[in-house]
């Protein structure tokens, strides 16, 4: 069929370009309202009398001489220490995701591999674990946890979210490996390798897209979690997320919410650069299964 015969119509095509750019800024509107307002002083951002000086920044100019100011990141990252936060993020993220990927990738490629019965049964009570609420495996490690003194530490966090993200890294990887042929395996252990050779030269290579699709679904977990890093992490070892929490306050002490403000941005904005870079990955990872051979 010629492209002249699949042209979509002029009317369409404006109408279909101007709701997808409608829809975008619709959905980044958020993030970008946020980002404006990261500068401004608290009186600004969530002011009552008129919503215009969210924009001009009345009030900012009054308090700090300019439209803009910088106030919140030096409050949030130098007075509240929320580089030690960023840190601890940043470590909990690595071990989570190098050991999910490593104990992924080498079940996934056995279960995918096996030809035994127990290999589905194993998936299913992996993926029945998954269903469980986060909130119900945080009981079951109290008391060694409290015994072995652990508690608070960032060990405690990352021994809970690779539990609870192993299932999820066992399913999708398996399901990978599945749809590359056996013939690859066979093939290179006729030339001489192993199968940890053929596993380590031939598959990983061709399972690259969804290795990294999976790591980085691995990474988002530890990243975004709240739930589980606020329950076992003390105030010294917060990561990012519940650190955000704790600049709003509570009923008995005051917050500082513009610190809130310029932390979620912080937060935010390394996603974007992530999701960016690794974006041919994501999508040949995610498309990878719908095609067999």
């Amino acid at each position: 069929m010629s492209d002249v015969a699949i042209k979509r119509p002029l009317g369409l095509r404006i109408w279909a370009n101007g709701f997808l750019i409608f829809w975008l800024i619709l959905a980044a509107f958020p993030f970008l309202w946020t980002l404006w307002g990261s500068f401004k002083v608290e009186g600004d951002f969530f002011s009552k009398a008129n919503w215009a000086n969210s924009i001009f920044g009345t009030l900012t100019d009054v308090e700090t001489g300019a439209a803009f100011t910088g106030a919140g990141y030096e409050g949030a990252w130098i007075q509240e220490e929320f580089w030690r936060a960023a840190l601890n993020s940043a470590i909990v993220c690595f071990c989570v995701v190098t050991i999910s990927l490593t104990c992924g990738t080498l079940g996934g490629y056995a279960l995918s591999r096996s030809t035994y019965r127990y290999a589905f049964w194993f998936l299913l009570f992996a993926l029945i674990f998954r269903a469980m609420p986060p909130i119900t495996l945080v009981s079951g490690y109290l008391l060694p946890f409290y015994e072995w003194n652990l508690w608070g530490k960032l060990s405690t966090t990352i021994i809970v979210l690779v539990a609870i993200n192993q299932p999820f890294t066992l399913w999708m990887l398996t399901s990978f490996f599945k749809n590359i042929p056996k013939d690859l395996d066979e093939s290179a252990m006729v030339d001489g390798c192993t199968r940890f050779q053929a596993f380590r030269h031939v598959i990983i290579p061709v399972m690259w897209p969804g290795v990294i699709t999976t790591g980085l679904f691995s990474f988002l977990l530890a990243y975004n979690d709240f739930v589980v890093t606020a329950l076992l992490l003390d105030q010294e070892n917060q990561t990012m997320i519940p650190k955000i929490a704790s600049f709003l306050g509570t009923t008995q002490t005051k917050g500082n919410v513009m610190f809130a403000v310029a932390a979620v941005v912080s937060v935010t904005a390394p996603l974007f650069v992530m999701v960016m870079f690794f974006q041919r990955q994501i999508v040949s990872g995610l498309t990878a299964g719908a095609v067999k051979g």
